[in-house]
C-alpha cells in the first residue's frame, strides 16, 4: 500500500520540479522528510502525503526568470520565497489552531479560492507554450504524450487514472528511446550521466537566498496553500467518516514547516495530494502508517545519484507535453471548486471579483514600486481578497 501511495504522488512530485529546474531528488527527499513530519504533527491522525505543488511554478520561473531547460541557476532566489511563504502558512496554521477555520473560510470563500486557482493555471500558459515550441518531431511528441495523459484519464481503470501523469511521462519517454535511440528519427537520450553517477549518496542541497521582490512573488501562495489543504482535509473527513475539522490548524501548521524545511535545502514547496485521496477512496485503506513506509520508501530513492540522474534525462517533449496538460489541469479543476460549491455567478459580488482576478493573473498584471515587484499571481491573489470584501459591505455575503 505505502509503495501504491508512493506511485501516486510520484508524477506530479518528479514533474513539478523538473518544469522549474529544481533537482527532483532533492524534491523527492523533502516531500519524504514534510510527509513524517506532517504525519508527526497531526498525531498520525491525517493520512496524506505531501508532495511538490503546482501553484509554486508560474511565481518561481517569474522570480528567477528561468528559461525553461536545464538547471534553474537562480534557484536560490525561490528558496528565500518559498520559506517565507512556508512561514506564512504555518502561521495561519498556528491561528487556527487557536480559533478555528472560520475566519478562514469567511476570507476566502469558494469564489475567491477558485479565481486565484485559476488564474494561476492560466499565467503558466505562456509558459507551456514556449516549452511547446520546436521542431515538428518535438511537437509530435509533446503533444502524443497529452493526447496520452487524457486518454488515461479518460478510459483507464480507477486504478491507472490515479497515475496518469507517470503513465504518461514513461510512455513519452519509451516514444523518445523508440524513435530516436532505436531508429535515429530524432535526438535520443544520453545516458552518460546515468552510467557516470553513483549508486548511493545525499542529494545536493542548495541554500536559500532572500530576495523581497522573490518573497513577493511567491509568498501569496500561500493562500492557495491554505484553499487546497482545506478542501483535502475536509474530503478525507468525507471518505473516511470522521469529523477532521479539529486537525485542519495542526494540517496547516504541519504543511508550512514541511514547506520551510523544503525550501532551505533546495527543494519545492510542499501540499497534500488529492492523488493520494483518491487511492484511499479507492481501496478504503485510510491507515496513516502507510503513508509513513511511503516516505521512507521515498527517501531511501533520494538517496541515490542514479536514481536522480534518470530522472533528469527525461526528454524536454515529454516535459513540455505534461506541462500543457497539468497547467491546464490546475486551472480546470480549481474552477470545479465553482461548479462543487454552487457559486452564484447573478450575484455581481461574485462576478466581479472572478473577472478581475483572472485579468490580473491571465495578463501577468505587475505592479512596480521602486526595487519592490508583485507579479500577477500576487494582484490577482489580492484582488480576489480584497474585491470580495468590498463588493461586500453593507450586504449579506453570497458564496
Amino acid at each position: 500500500m505505502g509503495i501504491q501511495h508512493l506511485l501516486a504522488m510520484s508524477g506530479s512530485t518528479i514533474v513539478a520540479p523538473l518544469i522549474m529546474g529544481f533537482d527532483p531528488n532533492v524534491a523527492v527527499f523533502f516531500s519524504g522528510i514534510g510527509t513524517l513530519l506532517f504525519f508527526f504533527i497531526t498525531g498520525g491522525r491525517v493520512p496524506s502525503y505531501l508532495g511538490s505543488s503546482f501553484a509554486f511554478i508560474a511565481v518561481v520561473i517569474a522570480a528567477t526568470g528561468y528559461a525553461g531547460t536545464g538547471p534553474n541557476a537562480n534557484i536560490a532566489l525561490a528558496l528565500g520565497g518559498i520559506i517565507a511563504c512556508g512561514a506564512i502558512y504555518a502561521l495561519i496554521g498556528l491561528i487556527v489552531m487557536g480559533v478555528g477555520t472560520g475566519w478562514v473560510e469567511k476570507l476566502m470563500p469558494p469564489a475567491v479560492t477558485g479565481a486565484i486557482g485559476v488564474a494561476i493555471g492560466l499565467n503558466l500558459a505562456p509558459v507551456a507554450v514556449n516549452q511547446l515550441k520546436g521542431t515538428g518531431a518535438h511537437i509530435t511528441i509533446a503533444l502524443l504524450t497529452v493526447l496520452c495523459m487524457a486518454m488515461i484519464s479518460a478510459y483507464g481503470p480507477r486504478s491507472t487514472r490515479r497515475i496518469a501523469v507517470l503513465l504518461a511521462l514513461v510512455f513519452g519517454y519509451l516514444l523518445v528511446l523508440i524513435l530516436g535511440n532505436g531508429f535515429g528519427l530524432i535526438n535520443g537520450i544520453d545516458f552518460a550521466s546515468v552510467q557516470n553517477a553513483a549508486w548511493f549518496g545525499l542529494p545536493h542541497f542548495t541554500k536559500p537566498e532572500f530576495s523581497w521582490p522573490a518573497i513577493a512573488l511567491i509568498a501569496p501562495v500561500a493562500i492557495v496553500l491554505v484553499a487546497e489543504n482545506l478542501g483535502h482535509i475536509k474530503a478525507l473527513g468525507s471518505i473516511t467518516g470522521q469529523n477532521m475539522d479539529r486537525y485542519i490548524g495542526r494540517g496547516f501548521l504541519g504543511d508550512g514547516l514541511a514547506t520551510m524545511i523544503s525550501g532551505s535545502g533546495g527543494g519545492t514547496g510542499v501540499t497534500t495530494y488529492a492523488e493520494n485521496i483518491g487511492v484511499m477512496a479507492m481501496t478504503k485503506v485510510y491507515s496513516t502508517l502507510v503513508f509513513v513506509i511511503a516516505a521512507v520508501v521515498a527517501l531511501a530513492l533520494s538517496m541515490s545519484p542514479k536514481f536522480g540522474a534518470v530522472l533528469q534525462t527525461i526528454p524536454a517533449p515529454v516535459l513540455a507535453g505534461l506541462a500543457v496538460s497539468v497547467f491546464g489541469l490546475i486551472a480546470s479543476a480549481m474552477a470545479r471548486i465553482w461548479v462543487v460549491n454552487k457559486v452564484d455567478f447573478s450575484d455581481p459580488r461574485n462576478l466581479f471579483t472572478v473577472a478581475v482576478a483572472l485579468i490580473f493573473g491571465a495578463g501577468d498584471f505587475t505592479i512596480t514600486i521602486g526595487s519592490f515587484s508583485l507579479g500577477g499571481i500576487g494582484t490577482s491573489t489580492f484582488a480576489a481578497l480584497i474585491m470580495y470584501q468590498l463588493l461586500g459591505i453593507g450586504r449579506r455575503s453570497k458564496a
